[in-house]
């Protein structure tokens, strides 16, 4: 549960630099202007954000014990 929570964050904030220098609103990367990295930006933060929200829906789910 910890593992995904972190790698969900990770890609999120990954998601949304792409998408920042896809824009063109960061530069001084090869990545900068190209609009292609601001789709992946968007399609990484969005699986970022599905890990991240799995990760808090389990964490909040009480277990079931057999």
């Amino acid at each position: 549960m910890v593992v995904r929570g972190v790698g969900g964050i990770i890609l999120v904030v990954l998601g949304a630099v792409w998408i920042a220098q896809g824009v063109g609103a960061m530069n001084g990367s090869a990545m900068s202007g190209h609009g292609q990295y601001a789709v992946l930006g968007v399609v990484v933060a969005l699986v970022g954000l599905f890990l991240v929200l799995r990760a808090w829906q389990m964490r909040n789910t009480p277990r079931q014990r057999p």
